[in-house]
Parts: C-alpha cells; sequence; structure tokens
C-alpha cells in the first residue's frame, strides 16, 4: 500500500504540469479482502459535505443505481436469496453487502449505513482531506484564480489523506474494479453471487448515466470527458482489470469453482488486452504491467507471488495515468467505446 502511495505523490508535480490524470491511494490495504468495509466509517463525512460544493455532482448521483441501491437492494429477489445462502439476516449490517453497497459511517449509536455507494465510495473517506481539498490558498482565492504551486501541494496533501483525487483516473479506475469484479469467494461460490460484472469497462460504464463530470466541462454543464481522457481512462481501466482479477485469484482457496474460474479467465482477458495496446503505442510502463505477471501460475498456491504481481501492476498503472499524454494514444481510438455503447 505505502508503494502505491508514494507512487501516486512521486508523479504529482509532473502531472498537475502538463494537467495529465493523478490521483489518491486506497484507504484499506489492497491486499485484505476480509475487511469489513472499504473505508474506514470513522472517517467518513457523508455525502452532504460535498454538496455545498458539488450540488450539480449529487443531483446525478441520485438518479443512479450507487444511489438508490441503499433502499431497493433489500428489496430484491435475487439480492435476497443471495442473503439467504450466505445466512444474512440484514443487508445492512453484513460486511458482505456493505463492502460495496453501501457507505457506512461511525455514529453515536454505533456503526450505520448512511447512503448507498456514495462520494467517499469513489473518493475515499474524506475526514482528514476534505478541508485541504476545499483550500485554493486564501479566503478569496477560487479554483480558477488558484496558483499551479497551491494546486500542487493541494494535491500532494489531499491525496496523503486518502482522497482518491481524479486527477489520476488510474486509482479511480481501481474504486471501480475492486467492487465490480467481486473480490468475495464465499459471496459467489456459497451465496451464487455473479463473479463480476464481466462486461464492465471504464469508459462505457462512467460517461453515460454515472458521468458527473461538472469540474472538467465549465462548472455547469455535464459534458463527457474529452477524447485525450477517455484515451487515458481506457487503458487504466484494463490495467486495472488486471490487478483485481489477479488479486481475485490470488484470494482463491480452491481450484475448479465459479471464483477462481473466473477470475482466471479474466486475469487471462486482461492480459490480452494490455498486449494488444502495448503493440499499439510500445509504451515501457506497459512493459512493467505484463513483466510483473509473466511466470506466474494464477491459482490459490502462488497467493504471495500474485499479490505481489498484483502490487506492481498498479504501482504501473499509477504511473501510466500520471506521465502518459494522450498525444502517446492516439493509435488506441479504435479500441475506445463510441458513445452507443455508453450505459
Amino acid at each position: 500500500m505505502r508503494k502505491i502511495l508514494l507512487a501516486v505523490l512521486a508523479c504529482i508535480s509532473l502531472s498537475a504540469s502538463f494537467g495529465a490524470s493523478i490521483s489518491g491511494p486506497v484507504v484499506d490495504d489492497p491486499r485484505d479482502n476480509s475487511l469489513p468495509v472499504h473505508l474506514d466509517p470513522h472517517q467518513v463525512v457523508g455525502y452532504e459535505s460535498c454538496e455545498k460544493c458539488h450540488a450539480a455532482e449529487i443531483r446525478v448521483w441520485k438518479q443512479t443505481p450507487h444511489h438508490s441501491t441503499f433502499k431497493t437492494l433489500h428489496r430484491n429477489p435475487a439480492a435476497r436469496k443471495i442473503a439467504s445462502a450466505m445466512g444474512i439476516d440484514s443487508f445492512k449490517e453484513d460486511s458482505e453487502c456493505i463492502k460495496c453497497h453501501y457507505t457506512m459511517k461511525h455514529t453515536d449509536h454505533g456503526l450505520s449505513a448512511i447512503s448507498g455507494i456514495s462520494c467517499e465510495s469513489c473518493h475515499g473517506a474524506a475526514r482528514d482531506w476534505i478541508n485541504v481539498h476545499n483550500d485554493y490558498g486564501g479566503e478569496h482565492v477560487t479554483r480558477l484564480t488558484e496558483s499551479t504551486e497551491h494546486r500542487i501541494q493541494r494535491l500532494r496533501n489531499s491525496i496523503a489523506g486518502g482522497m482518491r483525487n481524479p486527477v489520476n483516473v488510474y486509482l479511480v479506475a481501481r474504486s471501480c474494479y475492486r467492487c465490480h469484479t467481486v473480490p468475495s469467494e464465499k459471496l459467489v461460490n456459497v451465496g451464487g453471487h455473479n463473479a463480476g460484472s464481466l462486461d464492465f469497462e471504464l469508459v462505457s460504464w462512467s460517461q453515460g448515466m454515472i458521468r458527473h463530470n461538472f469540474v472538467r466541462s465549465d462548472g455547469q454543464t455535464n459534458d463527457p470527458s474529452d477524447r485525450g481522457r477517455l484515451r487515458v481512462m481506457f487503458v487504466a481501466g484494463m490495467i486495472a482489470d488486471l490487478e483485481f482479477s489477479v488479486r481475485a485469484s490470488a484470494s482463491a482457496t480452491a481450484k475448479g469453482t465459479t471464483f477462481s474460474d473466473t477470475s482466471y479467465e479474466r486475469a487471462k482477458r486482461a492480459v490480452k488486452r494490455v498486449l494488444a495496446v502495448r503493440k499499439k503505442i510500445g509504451s515501457p510502463i506497459l512493459d512493467e504491467v505484463i513483466e510483473a505477471i509473466q511466470g506466474i501460475r494464477l491459482g490459490p498456491t502462488h497467493r504471495e507471488a500474485l499479490l505481489e504481481a498484483a502490487d506492481a501492476i498498479s504501482a504501473a498503472g499509477v504511473k501510466f495515468a500520471a506521465t502518459v499524454t494522450p498525444e502517446q494514444l492516439e493509435a488506441i481510438d479504435g479500441f475506445i467505446p463510441p458513445e452507443s455503447k455508453w450505459r
């Protein structure tokens, strides 16, 4: 985890200078899929704390399944069947559900599910970074008038505090793939939960219903990301897919199960996709991604080697998103899903 954070911080000055992407670290240890939640409930502040400055983004979020799952998941017949198989009595208290479907907060009455998949689910529990994130350098300084030097330091401080800032698209991709690959073996093999959204792809799933791109458009409209950013997002998503497929394979305890087989097939597919992109653009960082997994067998008997490979893939993904220029990726335009495919 420390390697990932250092990789992010080391890339910030370079990235911020030419406007490429960078982002922040995940809060929990990516090796530990036994953690009951992906966010520390003691550090969660709730989406209302974001609403003053990001009201437009909140309005979009409230129209998505990320928000509505809070009221609908426990009524869903398929979800209830999974819960029954798992012996789950309360969706909002059992860790196998709250890990990906809810945002938990510690209150005077203990832990409580306060919303569905929320701002902090994707951008990190905010208590240690929200004030830094909001400080542009003085009482009368705005985001538009903030100095470059202050912006770089603000990003560094926010990320060090646990923010997954979307200026780096790779760690935003990690927020998505950590749940869309369904990291729980028990949930899949015992509960019958699907083994991940096999058609999940970062561009097509982030530019439709979920899109809340107000900051990078003009503050008023919700325009799609520009072509250059889509290029980086597309490759970052492929790398994240490989990272979390490898992590899932590492966490499998038995061969020949739905969870193990799906993780294996997803990882093989991800490798092929990264190889196809590397052939187009010849990136040394993608060489690092492929080298990280070469010679390691996927499966439950190679846990430590696979986790080390996943860490290396993650660090390379951070570096790729932070240092690549969109112009270097022009050759992959034919791979990127067109608007007609956006969900």
